[in-house]
């Protein structure tokens, strides 16, 4: 005679898939004795459903309950049994039993009395042939293991019974056992039918899988009831679940430690999954272990539950646990199941393929041509001119400066720093004994740097004539823009032009993978805080990508986050005074710049002269061809750019033709604007960094048309030999010395003041520069303003402020012939020097002198003498006080904190981890993959 059996069916607005699971029922082979359905707080039509099938009760629950609680209502509502040998069997609305698994689980437990648990095979609705699951276990660790999981049915499992535990979906157990350990009420999914299965063999009975019982399911524990459940949700409910289950698990003496070592140990596995690229995750490690720390009266409760059904210890489930080295394997074989589903996508590079392809000569022809452009580099301890200024001497001031807080900047200022500090901090970190040296390899290198960024993306987009990323690398590398903002000292363009083609390259390939989301994203911060006016261009490029892939959205817009980071404490104090277009003010020093015109932008050129231009071609009296010239050098790029609408891929040569169509835009806008001023000059911004997106989209839509069939091989020769006649009148400069930047010392003040500092810290010398509209004054502190020094809040102020005027009505009365007595200012400003740097033109020399003679019949002030870098004047009666640095506030320090928190979570999630670039394919396999499912343990 069969044990009397009760089916308790739990449905949870579950109307489209229970009317088949009522079929089922009603369809087998061995019927259960009762059935006793549970809708819980249903939606749609589930209890009329239930109620139609006629069970033998029906209980419903207003609240939304998980399927353990539901069935213990369910069994609470039985009358008494009415022998020990009775059984209950548990489903849900979307599980649908074949005819004979009640038959064959009751089959289980009669031949082996000692079985109070079993589960049948779990298959799935769609694929029934696919295992769905049969059978958990635990790791050493108390991760949960799925022992088999979407695996093709062929038998292979019929010989394992005995198991740590089975799913709650189609458990049969014996009731006496359920009521006497119930569900645990805090795993309302995951891992509910794993824990009653593990306190039931440790109550001393045993817990079997039956092969012949088949239930179908449509769902999964987490999904019932719900509906669709995310990747990141699902990791945070088995997240939960185990956090849970560890401190019930662990002896009394342990659950304090292990409670106390959650959040540390979700920061840990956070920095885990960003390694893994899966941020969605980090969020629900930190809910998991806030949720496990709060829940300390369930945990109570359920460690009084297991010690009070507890019958042996733990040793005596340990040969079901799985064992580190089954756990390694399971790992193993996971792998080796996804690489055999996946292709490589493009040949691999590799050193063979750089060489042959003509990479390696293209980037070493490159360096032997920036070594002869730029030899008075080689060995300079520092660069300076145009934009240019050394560095800090040391790496913690780089560091210190990314605060917000004083800027020792003419007569000082509190405010915020640039974005481009970070950029500073980091390369001068490179070379930390000498941080300027950073610089001067820059210079070096950034030729043969944008030739190998270029070639590594043209090789992506074109794919039939091996020679094209070659002629790509050099038309690029050789941009007049490029290196024209090498010369004048423009770092933030020159690092803008070498990343772009790296960002490009990372942004298309954003939707499908997050090392180059965040890459991207990393780059355009760079970028951005190199070079202000292109984060509009380039965020309206990420806007335009994440419009184009919907289901990817989170993930490309991610690529934002590093750039908006950096930009907001300025963003914050640019718009409360009034004056937010100085956000696109270069950053770096000031430098004066007459605008190019449209029609020279248009040829690549960021400056008025056409870069020397006009200027070489006057000395031969034939000026007035200037424009026609220049065209002739660019005309080959231009028109292969706008060819390959006709030769190469329409798909892809209508992006770049409006790539740079948008950058030329930028380029004329920003020519019009000035943002920020120096003294009596307005700054317009630097059109190079727009133009280099200009030439980006031109240089790319050029090489598709190359590696189109139909455009003869010479062109491209001829396009590379007009990029290097484009820049003949820079690079003539670069050798001969004429340029803006040039080989400095990394202290620009006199080595007399520069000595004097080391001795008294802290004191500011006065320098008098003379210009066409009378004279400057600047107020520099210790040996010398640097380049990090500099703040675009000092330069995008409106009006002066009344240290700036104290300062100017100081200078004056010290220009001139007057009774004024600085003593006041000397201990406000610590001065103790006045330096008189020389004019360049008559009427600035004239000025000069003037100064020099009213400063040499000033009692209070005693001549050094001549230096390097002009004129130089003393205090003598200057005290001992310096300007102290403050140090940064809590707020600054937070705000700094979680800029280098954005950055590095971008940094860990761009660390490849990969072997290789693949991309998914769809063949036509005999069966399924098989793959394992084995959480992380800790």
């Amino acid at each position: 005679m069969h044990p009397r059996v009760t089916a308790i069916l739990v449905a949870s607005t579950g109307a489209g898939v229970l009317p088949a699971t009522l079929d089922a029922l009603a369809a087998l082979t061995h019927a259960p004795d009762r059935v006793v359905a549970v809708d819980v707080a249903s939606k749609d039509a589930t209890r009329a459903l239930l109620e139609r099938a006629n069970p033998g009760h029906v209980v419903s629950l207003r609240h939304e309950l998980g399927f353990g609680e539901a069935v213990m209502h369910g069994v609470r509502s039985l009358d008494d049994p009415a022998s020990d040998a009775e059984w209950v069997w548990l489903l849900g609305h979307d599980n649908a039993p074949e005819p004979g698994a009640l038959r064959a689980l009751l089959a289980a437990v009669e031949r082996a009395p000692s079985v109070g648990v079993a589960g049948p095979k779990l298959v799935h609705a769609a694929r029934r042939d696919t295992i769905a699951s049969f059978g958990q276990t635990l790791t050493r660790l108390g991760a949960t293991v799925q022992l088999v999981d979407d695996e093709l049915d062929q038998a292979q499992h019929d010989e394992q019974h005995d198991v740590l535990g089975v799913s709650a979906q189609g458990m049969l157990i014996r009731r006496d056992l359920l009521e006497r350990l119930g569900f645990d009420p805090a795993l309302p999914h995951l891992d509910a039918g794993l824990d009653l299965a593990v306190r039931a063999r440790l109550a001393g009975v045993r817990v079997v899988t039956v092969p012949d019982a088949r239930v179908v399911t449509s769902g999964s524990p987490e999904t019932f009831g719900r509906g669709h459940v995310t990747p990141a949700r699902r990791r945070r409910f088995v997240r939960t679940a185990g956090l849970h289950r560890r401190l019930v698990y662990a002896p009394w003496w342990a659950a304090p430690l292990h409670w106390l070592s959650l959040l540390p140990l979700a920061m840990v596995r956070s920095v885990w999954h960003l390694l893994r690229k899966r941020p969605g995750a980090v969020p629900g490690e930190f809910v998991a272990a806030l949720v496990a720390m709060a829940r300390i009266g369930a945990v109570v409760s359920a460690r009084t539950r297991l010690r009070r059904g507890r019958r042996l210890g733990w040793k005596a489930i340990a040969p079901l646990r799985m064992s580190p080295a089954e756990v390694r394997e399971r790992r193993a074989q996971h792998r080796e199941a996804a690489v055999a589903s996946i292709a490589v996508e493009h040949e691999e590079l590799n050193p063979a393929t750089f060489v042959a392809s003509g990479g390696l000569w293209t980037v070493l022809g490159l360096t032997a041509l920036s070594l002869v452009l730029l030899h008075p580099f080689v060995g300079a301890e520092a660069a300076s001119g145009g934009g240019l200024l050394p560095l800090a001497h040391e790496v913690s001031e780089l560091w210190r400066n990314l605060y917000s807080g004083w800027r020792d900047l003419g007569a000082g200022f509190t405010g915020a720093a640039d974005p481009f500090a970070w950029v500073l901090a980091a390369l001068g970190t490179l070379t930390f004994w000498q941080p300027s040296l950073s610089v001067v390899l820059l210079v070096l290198a950034a030729i043969p740097l944008a030739g190998l960024t270029a070639w590594f993306a043209v090789r992506d987009v074109t794919v039939h004539r091996a020679w094209v990323p070659a002629v790509g690398a050099v038309v690029w590398a050789l941009a007049p823009m490029f290196l024209t903002s090498l010369s004048d000292g423009r770092l933030g363009a020159v690092l803008a032009h070498v990343l772009l083609p790296v960002f490009a390259l990372a942004l298309l390939r954003a939707p499908r993978s997050w090392p180059a989301a965040a890459s991207a994203g990393l780059l355009l911060a760079v970028i951005g805080a190199g070079v202000p006016a292109l984060v509009p261009p380039l965020a309206l490029a990420v806007l335009v990508r994440a419009a184009l892939h919907v289901r990817r959205l989170v993930r490309v817009l991610a690529v934002l986050l590093p750039v908006l980071a950096l930009y907001a404490p300025l963003a914050v104090e640019q718009t409360s005074r009034g004056t937010p277009l100085g956000l696109l003010a270069d950053p770096g020093a000031p430098a004066a710049l007459a605008p190019a015109t449209p029609w020279q932008l248009a040829l690549g050129f960021p400056e008025r002269g056409v870069s020397g231009w006009y200027d070489l071609l006057a000395n031969f009296d034939v000026a007035a061809w200037t424009p026609a010239v220049v065209a002739v050098t660019v005309a080959p790029v231009a028109l292969l750019a706008l060819a390959s609408l006709a030769t190469g891929p329409v798909r892809r040569a209508v992006p770049a033709l409006a790539v740079a169509l948008v950058g030329f835009a930028t380029a004329v806008v920003a020519s019009t604007l000035a943002v920020a001023v120096d003294g009596a000059e307005a700054l317009p911004l630097w059109t190079g960094g727009p133009l280099s997106l200009y030439w980006l989209g031109l240089v790319g839509a050029a090489a598709l048309a190359l590696d189109g069939i139909r455009v003869p091989s010479a062109l491209g020769t001829v396009a590379a030999v007009g990029s290097a006649l484009a820049i003949a009148p820079v690079a003539l400069a670069a050798v001969t010395g004429a340029a803006l930047v040039q080989p400095s010392n990394p202290r620009l003040l006199p080595p007399y003041v520069v000595a004097a500092d080391e001795a008294t810290p802290g004191r500011s010398t006065l320098v008098l520069q003379p210009d066409g509209a009378g004279l400057a004054a600047r107020l520099e502190v210790g040996d010398g303003s640097t380049l990090d020094d500099q703040s675009t809040l000092a330069y995008t102020a409106t009006g002066t402020s009344e240290d700036g005027r104290r300062l100017a009505v100081l200078a004056g009365n010290l220009a001139s012939e007057s009774g004024y007595d600085p003593s006041a200012d000397l201990d406000e400003y610590a001065l103790s020097f006045v330096l008189l740097t020389p004019g360049d033109t008559a009427e600035e020399q004239a000025i000069a002198q003037r100064v020099s003679d009213a400063l040499d019949g000033n009692a209070r002030v005693t001549p050094v003498g001549q230096t390097v870098r002009g004129l130089l004047w003393r205090f003598p009666q200057a005290t001992d006080a310096a300007i102290a640095a403050a140090a940064p506030s809590t707020l600054s320090v937070g705000v700094a904190s979680a800029q280098a928190a954005v950055l590095l979570v971008s940094a860990l999630l761009a660390v490849p981890t990969s072997r290789r670039r693949v991309r998914r394919i769809k063949p036509e396999p005999l069966a399924p993959a098989q793959t394992f499912e084995v959480e992380d343990d800790d």
